[in-house]
């Protein structure tokens, strides 16, 4: 199967939608990274998500519909905090995970679970595509499963090239760090995932237990994605190290012959480097640039046929919990 690369337009958005409501499978942006969309509320075109991706079927999908009262049509219970969280951060980078209504998405998308995962994007393609299509539609990130985030039609292009039917390209993305998922069906709150919206945000809403260090074993169901051990990595391996030891520990992988790619921040290199190798990505020192740009780094890294990438740890700070969910999950073993 070729896949077909559409230029954002109008004309793109009516064929891309056409193309969700027959069933097939469409990568198309989002604030946070590509998605890789097939409408949610029949098992076939769910399942071809699963297959494409190599996705564990207990790996539930988020939902992605135009806004609050669709996202409404799918759940059976929408409590106090669900309304002010949508009503504050929707269009945005925000998932809740709501009790599902009966009938309303496929099984397949829910991982067969009582609950299901909805949020309304911000990234006006998105919405244009949501409201063409006229129908609910599963979008997990467009990636074969564990393997680093897109945030570019060239990103799809890589892994899904030949499997996704149709790409809709509007460029880069703009968060580079996906939602942040809040499971609203108990009091308090949880947070299942960190992501572009900051845990003290949502709690400026009501109280939410941070349940991300929970991790969750591949043959098993997960409330929401980005729970399992090993997400969000490259090819290569990788190994995350304290800022000061980033120098020593990349002379020590030369030494041993290695190709190495290196990550840091700009506030952290030190001056000698600044004549340093090609494959050491210097990225901004703020928490919501070095987010944007660090999928595509790695992606830089891991086409540069490195044999090893090197990340320096970043601040602990709760600005930057998003990122280093990420890293942890990027460098796991």
């Amino acid at each position: 199967m070729s896949t077909v690369v559409l230029q954002l337009s109008a004309n793109a958005i009516r064929q891309a939608a056409d193309a969700l409501r027959a069933g097939q499978l469409v990568a198309f942006p989002t604030e946070t990274v590509y998605g890789l969309g097939a409408r949610a509320d029949q098992s076939g075109p769910v399942r071809s998500i699963f297959a494409a991706k190599g996705r564990p079927p207990g790996n539930p999908l988020i939902v992605h519909v135009p806004d609050r009262e669709a996202a409404l049509s799918l759940a059976a219970d929408w409590p106090p905090m669900a309304d002010a969280l949508a009503r504050a951060f929707w269009p945005g980078p925000l998932t809740l995970v709501v009790t599902r209504a009966p009938g309303k998405v496929a099984d397949e998308a829910t991982a067969s679970g009582p609950t299901v995962g909805v949020r309304v994007p911000a990234h006006p393609a998105a919405l244009d595509l949501l409201r063409e299509a006229g129908v609910p539609v599963a979008a997990p990130s467009a990636n074969r499963s564990t393997t680093i985030s897109p945030t570019t039609a060239a990103h799809v292009m890589k892994t899904l090239g030949g499997i996704v039917n149709v790409v809709l390209d509007a460029g880069p993305t703009g968060f580079g760090i996906e939602s942040t998922i809040i499971d609203v069906t108990r009091s308090p709150a949880r947070l299942l995932r960190h992501g572009a919206i900051a845990l003290a945000e949502i709690a400026r809403f009501g109280e939410v237990i941070d349940a991300t260090q929970v991790s969750v074993d591949p043959s098993a169901r997960a409330e929401a994605p980005g729970m399992h051990e090993k997400h969000y990595a490259p090819r290569a391996r990788a190994l995350l190290v304290p800022a000061e030891h980033l120098r020593a520990k990349v002379n020590e992988l030369q030494a041993q012959g290695e190709k190495v790619g290196v990550i840091d921040r700009a506030t952290e290199r030190p001056s000698s480097e600044s004549n340093g190798p090609p494959s050491w990505i210097t990225l901004p020192a703020d928490a919501e640039g070095y987010a944007s740009n660090l999928y595509a780094a790695l992606h830089a890294l891991d086409d540069s046929g490195c044999d090893v990438i090197v990340i320096a740890e970043v601040p602990s700070a709760p600005a930057w919990a998003a990122i280093r969910d990420r890293l942890r999950r990027a460098t796991a073993r």
